[in-house]
């Protein structure tokens, strides 16, 4: 396919996360100012939480028993804006008021901290999904090879909703706790130190059986995510190969497998709930215990007069409102073991190295002839040499053959060409019009490299869109004239909705000359200035292939054509042809100097002129 980029991709300013920190401070750009905001009005609502209480205490104990005592000084400018002590004595109907305005006010700012919360969250999201998108389309090739698609998006949705949980629930709850924690204590201290000293006692208690289940639930939902991982990719194979597996009568083997796998998973998310329900039942146990200490040891107090009634009113109060936030506090350590896991596995992506840029700079002209010089590659999977001090010439303009048993090397030099594999600095070198490809920008390389493969791939999308893709707007024009070079102008015609033909998933609803066919013209669409295609024509009949070649040749003027095809009707006709045999040029020239030569090429040759065997890829694993 004619790939082409408007703009190259910048990742940020290169940023590797050696931490989970950076990697989370690097998603919250843009959303950080809600959180802030969020974290300001949590304030305001703990403080406007923890004044009603002491109104309570004021209006019970100097108010309606006229005690007399020092107040704080807030309550006091409270008092004063209200008219003070005797106005209020007699009006106490104000009292009542003021405590109705303030939970108004506490309700506003909770608001403010749901919207703004909500808001922070959904921006973190989208830069989220969005960076990690990007970030993945601009991998090396390879990587792509070495991990599952399933797991890629099970880490792009599952993992990505954990963060934002985490960050937008658990993080900003942190603060909040942390607040409400240090304004309760210090209220109920002003209030009685001795029955602070009872509620306070659990938190230690709290904290130390959180962290003995953080462990072991973050242990527990790694190897969860992992099986949801492996489990999506069984989804994804399955959903994409469908076809495969009905053709073959698969489908009892996969339901078992799947099956299987759902097992495993199943018995992951179990393990994790019992530690979760473990972990619960414990913190309403103690919270329980707590209130309860505290409401027997505050109403001996207020009996032996230690205490007011107000006071014990307010001191209840305060440590209810501390048992959700001391609850929280040991939901939160839990929950970062489960955040911790998710940070990990995205930043498994992020710190994936993106196809670098460094050097890359030049842009010269690309009708000019490409060298392989001395050129060996090995994958880095350990295996063996794929291609072996390959040397040829191909002048621009021309047209080049290549012919090769699976595994000879074919589409790999081609793939380095337009560098979707990397070739070393001590590996050989290609060049086009003598500039090393490794010093061309790489997007601009690409965009003037077009790449049709044997299996093409088609998005659901119609036909005319799948053709254009390669384009920023659809010329129905372009689209035609390339859709009647490669052949395919009849078919799409005999179509009810014609060129507005839906295709489906990776164009199952075509078949597989017609995918071929639309992915030629999908190239066609930009007129590369070096068009490649890799056994694209293995799937059509002789009689539609000589038409498209026919076709390339009288529209294809000043364009380098390479041709990878294991017919050799198909490569015949090319000004040059390249015979490989396991990674090496085992015969080069043109095709009435290959057949002279008596080679590998005679005896394919004669194999398939002969039709001695009607599968032509078959005959050239045969021979080579």
């Amino acid at each position: 396919m004619h790939q082409q980029e408007k703009e190259p991709y910048k990742p940020g300013k290169g940023e590797r996360f050696p931490s989970r920190s950076s990697m989370v401070l690097y998603f919250l750009k843009g959303s950080t100012h809600y959180f802030l905001w969020v974290v300001f009005f949590s304030f305001c609502v703990s403080f406007l939480d923890m004044l009603n209480p002491k109104l309570i205490q004021y209006t019970v104990d100097y108010l309606l028993t006229a005690g007399q005592s020092t107040l704080p000084a807030y309550v006091g400018v409270i008092v004063a804006f209200l008219g003070g002590q005797e106005v209020l004595r007699a009006q106490i109907w104000r009292m009542a008021i003021t405590v109705a305005c303030i939970a108004l006010l506490t309700g506003i700012c909770r608001y403010l901290v749901r919207l703004l919360n909500s808001k922070g969250a959904e921006k973190l999201m989208r830069r989220m999904r969005d960076t990690l998108f990007d970030h993945i389309q601009h991998l090396p090739f390879s990587w792509h090879g070495e991990n599952h698609t399933g797991d890629i998006i099970q880490r792009c949705t599952s993992d990505v909703e954990t963060i934002k949980a985490f960050i937008a629930d658990q993080l900003v709850m942190m603060f909040r706790i942390i607040i409400l924690i240090a304004m309760g204590m210090y209220f109920m201290v002003g209030i009685s130190p001795r029955m602070t000293i009872f509620s306070a006692v659990f938190i230690p208690i709290v904290l130390a059986y959180s962290m003995f289940f953080h462990n072991r639930i973050g242990d527990a939902f790694r190897h969860a995510d992992e099986e949801e991982g492996a489990l999506s990719a069984i989804a994804q194979e399955n959903l994409t190969g469908v076809r495969v597996v009905r053709a073959f009568g698969r489908e009892i083997y996969e339901r078992e497998r799947f099956e299987t796998k759902n097992e495993d998973y199943t018995r992951m998310w179990i393990r994790l709930m019992r530690l979760l329900a473990g972990f619960w039942c414990s913190n309403d146990l103690i919270s329980g215990l707590q209130i309860m200490l505290v409401t027997v040891v505050g109403a001996v107090f207020c009996v032996h007069g230690d205490i007011t009634v107000g006071q014990y009113i307010a001191f209840v109060s305060y440590n209810g409102m501390l048992t959700w936030p001391v609850r929280g506090l040991g939901r939160v350590i839990s929950e970062m073991s489960k955040a911790g896991i998710s940070i990990d596995r995205i930043c498994y992506i992020m710190n994936a190295r993106v196809e670098g840029t460094a050097g890359e700079t030049r842009k010269p002209p690309m009708d000019r002839d490409i060298a392989f010089d001395h050129v060996s590659y090995v994958y880095d999977n350990g295996s063996a040499e794929v291609l072996h001090d390959v040397s040829f010439r191909i002048k621009a303009g021309s047209t080049v053959g290549i012919l090769g048993g699976t595994g000879s090397g074919k589409s790999t030099m081609m793939y380095l060409l337009d560098r979707l594999y990397e070739l070393p600095e001590e590996h050989g070198s290609i060049t086009i019009g003598d500039v090393d490809i490794r010093e061309i920008d790489r997007y601009y390389l690409r965009s003037h490299i077009g790449l049709v493969l044997q299996e093409p791939f088609l998005f659901s999308r119609t036909l005319s869109e799948n053709i254009s893709i390669t384009q920023s707007q659809t010329d129905m024009n372009k689209v035609r004239h390339a859709a009647r070079i490669a052949a395919l102008d009849e078919t799409i015609d005999s179509f009810s909705a014609g060129y507005e033909t839906f295709v489906g998933e990776r164009g199952v609803t075509l078949s597989g000359g017609q995918k071929q066919r639309a992915a030629i013209a999908q190239m066609l669409v930009g007129m590369p200035t070096i068009m490649i295609f890799d056994d694209s024509l293995s799937a059509v009949d002789t009689e539609t292939d000589e038409r498209i070649r026919t076709a390339l040749q009288e529209n294809l003027t000043g364009s380098t054509v390479i041709l990878i095809s294991h017919r050799i009707t198909t490569l015949m006709h090319a000004d040059q042809i390249i015979v490989l045999d396991r990674g090496r040029i085992a015969e080069q020239g043109d095709h009435e100097t290959l057949l002279q030569k008596n080679g590998i090429y005679r005896r394919i040759y004669d194999i398939q002129m002969a039709g001695a065997d009607g599968n032509s890829g078959a005959s050239t694993e045969a021979v080579s």
